[in-house]
């Protein structure tokens, strides 16, 4: 049983310790995905114009113009349909794009498992800590031979700390991981807006 009292003493520390390093961690990743999304959304708007344009006009030659140098993942996805279409015709064009989604999702979904995971786990390793601190507070009580109640009062408090930071560290982690999500979800969404378009370029061809 001491052996026991010892480990919870230890774990208490390195688990606050743990949980510092987790938000930096979890800061870093979401200051990263923050400013990449960010370039990668304003790309995705300038070229959003073009395509209400081609939606407005319903004109090939919109679609044509688009640079094939063009910087977003549109731009590219528009410029990989429209040789496809000029070589092969339809036909493949959906697992074209399939693929090319495929492709880009692990970029723009970089480091996010790990955020989500910070996100779902943090409160459990707060709650671990405060468990292995008030563990220790008891010990404490037990041993110590006068004041045992503002002893254990203290230790509970100091371990209470710990659900404190985790819930502190999964709230942002939270919020962050749900954000970076529906920025990802509406890039892809263009995408398919792309291979639409490129169907509507092929048939607009054609007639």
């Amino acid at each position: 049983m001491d052996v026991l009292f010892k480990i919870a003493e230890g774990s208490a520390h390195f688990i606050l310790y743990f949980m510092g390093f987790l938000s930096v961690v979890s800061g870093a990743i979401m200051m990263e995905r923050f400013f990449a999304l960010r370039r990668i959304s304003r790309d995705s708007q300038k070229i959003a114009v073009q395509f209400r344009a081609a939606i407005e006009t319903q004109s090939p030659e919109v679609l044509e113009n688009v640079p094939e140098s063009n910087v977003s993942l549109e731009g590219k996805a528009i410029g990989y349909g429209l040789q496809h279409i000029h070589k092969f015709g339809i036909d493949g064009l959906h697992e074209l794009f399939q693929s090319y989604k495929a492709l880009e999702k692990p970029n723009l979904e970089r480091n996010l498992n790990l955020l989500g995971t910070i996100a779902s786990n943090a409160p459990y390793i707060g709650l671990l800590g405060t468990v292995m601190g008030i563990m220790k507070a008891f010990d404490d009580m037990a041993k110590a031979s006068g004041g045992g109640n503002e002893v254990v009062m203290a230790g509970i408090a100091h371990a209470l700390v710990s659900t404190a930071i985790g819930l502190a560290l999964a709230i942002p982690a939270v919020i962050g991981f749900n954000f970076f999500q529906k920025k990802v979800s509406l890039i892809l969404g263009n995408v398919d807006a792309a291979k639409d378009l490129c169907l509507m370029y092929s048939k607009l061809r054609k007639g």
